[in-house]
């Protein structure tokens, strides 16, 4: 623990009794520590972290507008459907598109409600592994923390090399169409991710202030954006009727049914609407951090998945040759290019287009980078990773995890490379995303369902609060209505991580096979290994205090 650098606030001391940390915020006022009983809910954000057992050692530089920015970039929703429907639309055709995602935005948002209310809870940079070992059970709390921060831990990894090999093959596929004669070799991919790596890194290693700054700007960008692609195509392409849109199904996977093939389809829409949860890994540099980090989710949640579905049903009703945009796409990557081009035909156009969708994927990499260094650094404070001394170091001044941001830099270097072997080996890692996140999910909502069931939350104004009791964020469903949301994100994180595993075809080939099962399977025992081995003797969960 010396390893941490106290912030300019205020001196840290320590109480000799029970060894919580006290934080002095004004030479007249220190914060009492979390073993005493408050009926009051903290309204302070340090004094917050401190119940919770956490030392409050990043600058609160986010407000709600540019944490809004980070999240709804971060998500890149409108921009993202261009590319996940791609696997629906070839497996299940254009209306499984437009009703998975209705499917997925109510499902995701039950999940989201979800974490809001344990955001209000618990406003930690660990988020899910936090939240699960508040509530889970002693004889277990540490290992299913640890299962969790692993899962979570990767799955950023996995989000933030997603996002620049978005970047990548985006940037080369608009170069094909500009230049035809232009052929894209994994060399240069593997450069251009590098490249676009590095800047979201930089960026991540100003200071927290420019860095909200940067995503305030931002979110207004992301909302211009999406007027700039929508409002061309709307006035210019060519349209399919709205039966075809709404109503056209077709099973190209040799399923035995039409309801199996829009299942299997299912995820990839999906995955367009996940990773809200970025905000919660950024609690600690929020103001306001129980009540705004809800509030950020749930608008991200509902500005994006306007966004993201009046998109889709642009792209679906552009559409007009399904199969010259497939094969289009074996050039340049992605088919709305295709579509871009057709719409407004004008290659100039179709590529100022793409370039908007390019600049906006490239902005959304800084807030993944940001999350993922931030779930790093949590997890490396409570010791759960190689080297977490290093980790957890934060720059005097600025008090940014920057061990942490640059440890990022490298991992996501280093898995790039698999870009130069097959496209099956990273589509094996990215596919770690869904599954793993989504397990993450399910445990957390199986969680606090059994929490609250039990009585384990009480209002701050309850006159008794039984040992182990935990209590409510000022954020929160009223009943009964908190109990059935929580019950349907249950179901639906159960439902969502099971079709993850599944293949878009009943006869995969290795590059179609979906390798979610088996990376997934591999974390998991690995984690549990690793944990009897040697991290039970050393990780004891975040909380110290319930």
């Amino acid at each position: 623990m010396q390893s941490y650098l106290p912030r300019e606030k205020g001196a840290v001391v320590m109480d000799p009794k029970n060894d919580i940390e006290l934080q002095r915020t004004s030479p007249d006022r220190t914060i009492p520590s979390s073993t005493q009983k408050s009926r009051i809910y903290p309204t302070d954000d340090d004094e917050v972290l401190i119940r919770l057992g956490k030392r409050p050692l990043l600058n609160r530089s986010f407000g709600f507008m540019s944490i809004l920015g980070l999240s709804c970039s971060a998500l890149c929703s409108w921009e993202g459907i261009l590319v996940t429907s791609v696997p629906s639309l070839l497996t299940a055709g254009p209306a499984a598109v437009i009703w998975s995602f209705v499917v997925g935005w109510v499902g995701i948002t039950s999940v989201y409600t979800v974490m809001a209310e344990l955001s209000s809870i618990a406003p930690t940079a660990g988020g899910q592994y936090h939240w699960v070992a508040m509530m889970a059970p002693k004889s277990c709390s540490n290992f299913l923390a640890y299962l969790t921060a692993w899962l979570t831990v990767l799955a950023w990894q996995a989000i933030a090399i997603t996002t620049s090999y978005l970047i990548t093959t985006t940037l080369q596929g608009i170069v094909v169409l500009a230049q035809p004669s232009y052929v894209p070799l994994p060399w240069h991919t593997l450069l251009i991710m590098w490249a676009s790596i590095l800047l979201a890194v930089l960026i991540n290693s100003t200071t927290g202030r420019f860095l909200a700054r940067f995503e305030g700007l931002i979110l207004m960008l992301h909302l211009a954006g999406f007027f700039g692609i929508l409002v061309p195509l709307i006035y210019f392409a060519p349209h399919n009727s709205a039966s075809f849109v709404f109503t056209t199904f077709f099973n190209s996977g040799g399923w035995e049914a039409q309801g199996i093939a829009f299942l299997v389809g299912l995820p990839s829409i999906a995955s367009t609407l996940i990773g809200a949860d970025c905000a919660v890994h950024m609690s600690e540099e929020i103001q306001g951090a129980a009540t705004v980090v809800p509030q950020a989710l749930l608008y991200t949640i509902f500005i994006n998945g306007s966004l993201a579905f009046a998109m889709a049903i642009t792209l679906i009703f552009c559409l007009t040759d399904i199969d010259a945009a497939m094969a289009a796409a074996e050039a340049m990557f992605y088919p709305f290019l295709e579509v871009f081009r057709s719409g407004v035909n004008s290659t100039t156009g179709a590529c100022v287009m793409a370039a908007v969708v390019l600049v906006l994927a490239a902005a959304s990499s800084v807030g993944v980078y940001a999350s993922a260094s931030r779930m790093i650094w949590s997890f490396a404070r409570d010791d759960g990773l190689p080297f977490s001394g290093k980790l957890v170091k934060l720059t005097k001044g600025s008090s940014l995890p920057i061990n942490a941001i640059f440890s990022t830099l490298g991992i996501a270097g280093l898995i790039s490379l698999t870009v130069l072997g097959s496209a099956a080996a990273l589509s094996a890692l990215l596919s770690l995303i869904v599954a793993s996140l989504y397990s993450s999910y399910s445990l957390v909502c199986g969680l606090f369902l059994w929490r609250r069931l039990t009585g384990g939350f009480h209002d701050a104004g309850d006159a008794e609060i039984r040992p182990g009791g935990l209590l409510w964020g000022p954020w929160k469903l009223p009943e009964p209505l908190g109990i059935a949301n929580n019950m349907f994100a249950c179901l639906y994180s159960v439902f969502l991580l099971f079709w993850s595993f599944w293949p878009q075809t009943v006869n995969p080939t290795p590059e179609t096979f979906n390798w979610s099962i088996l990376v997934f399977g591999t974390v998991v025992l690995f984690s549990v290994i690793w944990y009897i081995m040697q991290a039970r003797r050393v990780f004891k969960g975040p909380i110290k205090e319930l």
